[in-house]
C-alpha cells in the first residue's frame, strides 16, 4: 500500500458538514461528485496530502444512511493507495481478510474501490483504491 488516500466521514447532509470542514481545515471543498452504485454524494477536501471525503446518502434505505442510523455520523472508513487493485485484493485475500466485492467497483473521484470487511480488520471498514487509468 502506498499511502493513506482519504478518510471518509459519513454525514447526514452535505450542505451542513461542507462549510463545517472548509472552517475546521480552513480550505475548500474541490469536488462533489454522485456514485449513483452506493447511493451517495461525496465532497472532497484536501489538507496537505490527505483528503477527506464527506459521505452522504442519496436515499433512506442507503448504506451510508444505514451506518448513520446505527452509529451516527462520524469516521465511517480509511482508504490506502494501492497501484494494482487486483494484486492487493488477491494479497489480501490469501493472508485471510474478507473482501467485500469479488471485483473493483467503480467509486468517486476516479478509483476503482475494494472494501475490506471490518470483522477482520479490528471494526474499521478499509477500502483499497486505484486511480482508473
Amino acid at each position: 500500500m502506498l499511502k493513506v488516500e482519504h478518510i471518509g466521514i459519513a454525514v447526514k447532509d452535505l450542505s451542513i458538514s461542507i462549510p463545517l470542514f472548509e472552517k475546521l481545515l480552513n480550505t475548500g471543498c474541490y469536488k462533489t461528485e454522485e456514485v449513483a452504485s452506493e447511493k451517495v454524494h461525496t465532497a472532497f477536501l484536501k489538507t496537505g496530502d490527505t483528503k477527506i471525503e464527506l459521505v452522504a446518502s442519496t436515499t433512506p434505505d442507503g448504506v451510508i444512511a444505514k451506518y448513520i442510523e446505527k452509529k451516527g455520523e462520524g469516521i465511517h472508513h480509511i482508504a490506502f493507495e494501492v497501484t494494482d487493485i487486483y494484486a492487493e485484493m488477491k494479497r489480501l485475500q490469501d493472508e485471510g481478510f474478507v473482501l467485500l466485492q469479488e471485483a473493483p467497483k467503480q467509486g468517486a473521484d476516479n478509483k476503482l474501490v475494494c472494501f475490506l470487511h471490518p470483522k477482520g480488520t479490528n471494526g474499521v471498514l478499509v477500502e483499497l483504491c486505484q486511480e482508473r487509468r
